[in-house]
């Protein structure tokens, strides 16, 4: 197993890039700081030692929690004492059960559990819609058939609106909210230790804040929030994602740019919108500065620059794009019978879309494979094409969002064109 500060070294200074070790695929662990140990297991978990016992900032994911428990229990046995959830998605507050199970076997008080006071609403929205999100995140990160979305949640025993300062063995942990990926996001900071735990508002990648899938994220206040976090002048900076930043000037550097790429991204996209233009040309024009993207913490690897385009239009202006024949259209499927008819058939699209891939005009490609198999939904040969077509698109895409959506509709395709036998 690696070890994190030996990865942090050679990410920052670019022996490695996230390209090679992606920030959710990362199993390693290191203790960080006398008495601060971290756990990266998909999303990390960071154990403070204090005079009363161990706090948690987040738990981690269902999945690794019995992993994520035998690292921290390699490091101390200490009794947890407290667990502070940053947000709640559910690969960062699923993790305490072998905590839970051990205090109980010990005769002793389960970890109370603090987060932001819009935590358990959040909960119950998971709880409701667990049959898309199980479809969400199964194309999101291609998982298969066996993963469903978890409907049990540990709902915290202490919430808060602004901020509270936890006070465990005489140590202070400092709770801060502010919205980013999540409406419900905290930021933790260890005063004492000159430690910073960003949750997922830093993950070594490009910002989460246009996740196609996913509810709104708020750009400017997540920028907001990394100005204040960069006012701390924190020595360590423990991410949600990906491996530490260690020294003040990198800590401060790395918050400072990523809210540099939000903010800019944001007035763009709202300067573009005050002159009247649509979406489709906004998402076409904006553009996060090169220098930014070329940093090893904001590689576009998870989410991506023209997502948050949208993400921001969306929450100044609403879901539509601006074209009036999109505000009441007719179904897809009609408008690419009409657009076969006229292009002489089905086969003509998807020819073309073929011709397309094969000479790298991959999103003209999508869009005209797209339409074939609307026109023509049950022939085989187009879906073939189109199969191709996405395949070359998870191929070239960047970012985990475009890839899981790309892989899932190759995936589709390809099912109809060679089924099994």
């Amino acid at each position: 197993m690696a070890d994190l500060l030996d990865l942090a070294e050679r990410l920052w200074v670019g022996s490695t890039s996230v390209e090679e070790l992606h920030p959710m695929a990362l199993v390693a662990d290191a203790e960080i700081a006398p008495g601060t140990h971290s756990v990266g297991a998909f999303s990390n978990v960071h154990a403070f030692e204090t005079d009363d016992g161990l706090v948690l900032v987040d738990t981690g994911f269902e999945a690794m929690a019995g992993h994520i428990h035998e690292t921290v229990r390699r490091w101390r046995p200490t009794d947890v004492r407290a667990a502070v959830f940053t947000h709640g998605h559910v690969d960062h507050v699923l993790g305490l059960a072998p905590f839970e199970e051990e205090a109980r076997a010990r005769g002793r008080n389960r970890p109370r559990v603090v987060a932001h006071e819009l935590v358990p609403a959040r909960f119950d929205r998971y709880r409701s819609t667990a049959d898309w999100n199980t479809a969400v995140n199964r194309r999101q990160f291609g998982l298969g058939e066996e993963f469903h979305w978890p409907t049990e949640y540990r709902y915290p025993d202490e919430t808060y609106r602004d901020r509270i300062t936890l006070d465990v063995g005489g140590e202070r942990f400092e709770l801060r909210h502010g919205k980013g990926e999540t409406d419900d996001a905290t930021w933790v900071f260890v005063p004492d230790r000159r430690i910073l735990c960003t949750g997922d508002f830093f993950i070594w990648a490009s910002p989460n804040a246009g996740n196609p899938q996913k509810v709104q994220r708020f750009a400017r206040e997540w920028a907001l929030a990394l100005e204040e976090m960069a006012a701390c002048d924190a020595e360590v900076l423990l991410p949600g994602h990906g491996v530490p930043v260690i020294g003040a000037d990198r800590v401060r550097r790395a918050l400072t740019e990523t809210a540099e790429l939000l903010d800019g991204l944001q007035a763009q996209t709202v300067e573009m919108m005050n002159a009247g233009a649509q979406l489709d040309e906004i998402i076409h024009s904006v553009h996060a500065p090169p220098h930014l993207l070329e940093r090893p913490y904001l590689r576009p690897v998870y989410d991506e620059p023209e997502f948050v385009v949208r993400n921001v239009w969306r929450f100044f202006g609403g879901w539509w794009d601006g074209n009036p024949a999109h505000l009441q259209p007719a179904s897809e499927g009609s408008i690419a019978r009409e657009l076969a008819g006229l292009a002489g058939g089905a086969t003509r699209l998807a020819d073309r879309a073929a011709e397309l891939a094969a000479s790298g005009e991959l999103r003209l490609a999508g869009h005209l494979a797209e339409l074939a198999a609307l026109a023509a939904p049950d022939d085989v040969e187009i879906h073939r094409v189109r199969a191709e077509v996405f395949a070359r698109r998870t191929e070239a895409a960047t970012s985990t969002m475009a890839k899981g959506v790309y892989r899932a509709t190759a995936a589709a395709s390809e099912a109809i064109s060679h089924p099994p036998e």
